[in-house]
C-alpha cells in the first residue's frame, strides 16, 4: 500500500522528523486560504502516486495569492500520467542550500533491511544507483537488533554528509528505520531531505509504502488507505473492474502474462534487453478471449505504452483462447494503436499460433525473442 505524500509526512512528523508546515486542499479557494495561513512563498503539489510531478507541471512554487489561485486552478483536475488530481498539498517553501537522500528498504539479495544515504538528493535515486552506485552509501541492518546508533552515523559519514548536520541526518535515518520496522514498511524514503542555510534538515518529500498483508496490524494506516482512494487512476479502476492484478510502472513496454512469476520474469527480461516496463499485468489462469481483450484494452489505455508483449504459458489457460482474445481486441481497430508481440507456449499453443492474425501482431517462438522485439518497437517510437 502506498501512502500519499501528505499522509507519509504526517506519519514522519508524528515520529519527530521535521517537515514543512502544510495543509491539504480540494478546491482552489481552500488552496489559497491554506497558502495565506502558512505564509508565502509556498509550494502547491499534486497528490498522486507518480514520480516526476514537478516536470509534469504538478508542483508549482508561488509567491502570492494570485499565483496560488492560478497554480491551484491549473493543477486541480489535471491528468497527471493517468491520474486525475483531486487534491493538492499546500506547503511552506524551504530555502535550502543542499539536498540529500535517505531511505530504508529490504535488500532481498542479502535477506536484510538496508539503510541508504546519498548527497545527491532531489533527483531520481534509481538513476543515481545505475549511473554512479558509489554515490549511495549503504548499511545492512540485522532486524533482530535494529539499527544501532553507530550504524546510522557510519552510513551518513560514508555518504560524505557535512559533519555539521551529520548527527541530525543520522537521527532522522534511525527514526525512519524504526518507522519502517514498527509500521510494517516496504519502502521509506525522504528525497529530498533539504539542508537549509541555518543547517537545519527538513523532509521536503516523503515516501512510505506498507506491506498490504500486514494492514490488519496497522489500523491507522488502513484508514489512510481508504482516505487516499480519491486519487485512484482510471487504469487502476479498470483493473479493479476487470479483476486483474495490475501495477503501473514508469516505462513504455506494456507487459501481459498469466501468472505472477511469468510476468515478473518478463519484466526482468525487458530490463535486461535495455527496455523499461510500463506495467505488471497478470490476467490469471484460465483466461478466456474476453479477458484477454480486456487486458489489451487496459494496456492500450496507458499513454506511456509504446509497445506490448504477451507472454502466455498455457496450463489451464489455453493458447487458442488467448489467440482469439488478441484477434478480437485488435480487429476492432482500423489501425493498431501499439505494436503487439506475442509468445505462446504450453496448452494449445500450436493451435493458438495458427489462429493469430499475423497482420495484426508479431509472433515470436521464444520469450527472449519476443521481449527483444517489443523493446525494439518501443525504441523506434521513442526515436
Amino acid at each position: 500500500m502506498r501512502l500519499h505524500e501528505y499522509q507519509a509526512k504526517q506519519v514522519f512528523s508524528d515520529a519527530g522528523i521535521p517537515t514543512p508546515a502544510s495543509d491539504l486542499a480540494a478546491t482552489v479557494d481552500e488552496a489559497v486560504d491554506a497558502a495565506e495561513e502558512i505564509g508565502y512563498p509556498v509550494a502547491i503539489k499534486a497528490q498522486v502516486h507518480v514520480g516526476g510531478r514537478g516536470k509534469a507541471g504538478g508542483i508549482k512554487l508561488v509567491e502570492d495569492a494570485d499565483e496560488a489561485r492560478e497554480a491551484a486552478d491549473d493543477i486541480l483536475g489535471m491528468d497527471l500520467k493517468g491520474y486525475t488530481v483531486d487534491r493538492v498539498l499546500v506547503e511552506a517553501a524551504v530555502d535550502f542550500e543542499n539536498e540529500l537522500y535517505v531511505g530504508v528498504t529490504m535488500d532481498r539479495g542479502e535477506g536484510e533491511p538496508v539503510a541508504m544515504v546519498s548527497t545527491r538528493g532531489g533527483v531520481n535515486i534509481e538513476e543515481v544507483a545505475e549511473e554512479d552506485p558509489d554515490a549511495i552509501a549503504r548499511e545492512h541492518i540485522d532486524p533482530a537488533f535494529g539499527m544501532h546508533p553507530y550504524q546510522a552515523r557510519k552510513v551518513v559519514y560514508d555518504a560524505g554528509v557535512d559533519r555539521e548536520i551529520a548527527g541530525d541526518v543520522a537521527s532522522i535515518l534511525r527514526t525512519l528505520y524504526q518507522l519502517w520496522d514498527d509500521r510494517d514498511g516496504a519502502d521509506a524514503e525522504i528525497n529530498p531531505l533539504m539542508v537549509t542555510g541555518d543547517k537545519e534538515v527538513v523532509a521536503a518529500d516523503a515516501v512510505f509504502n506498507v506491506d498490504e498483508d500486514a494492514l490488519f496490524r496497522q489500523p491507522e494506516l488502513a484508514e489512510m488507505e481508504e482516505e487516499g482512494e480519491f486519487a485512484e487512476s482510471e487504469l487502476e479502476q479498470k483493473a479493479d473492474e476487470y479483476g486483474f492484478d495490475y501495477v503501473r510502472l514508469s516505462g513504455n513496454v506494456g507487459i501481459i502474462g498469466n501468472g505472477a512469476g511469468l510476468v515478473m520474469t518478463t519484466l526482468d527480461l525487458v530490463d535486461h534487453y535495455g527496455g523499461t516496463p510500463a506495467n505488471f499485468l497478470d490476467v490469471g489462469g484460465g483466461a478466456k478471449a474476453d479477458r484477454i481483450a480486456n487486458a489489451l484494452d487496459m494496456v492500450f489505455s496507458d499513454d506511456n505504452v509504446d509497445s506490448v508483449v504477451f507472454n502466455i504459458f498455457g496450463g489451464i489457460t489455453r493458447g487458442d483462447e488467448v489467440a482469439k482474445g488478441i484477434n478480437q481486441a485488435l480487429e476492432q481497430f482500423d489501425e493498431i494503436p501499439k505494436p503487439v508481440v506475442v509468445r505462446l507456449a504450453g496448452t494449445n499453443a500450436v493451435e493458438g499460433m495458427e489462429i493469430l492474425n499475423e497482420d495484426l501482431v508479431t509472433v515470436e517462438q521464444t520469450l527472449e525473442d519476443a521481449v527483444q522485439r517489443a523493446v525494439e518497437y518501443a525504441e523506434e517510437v521513442e526515436a
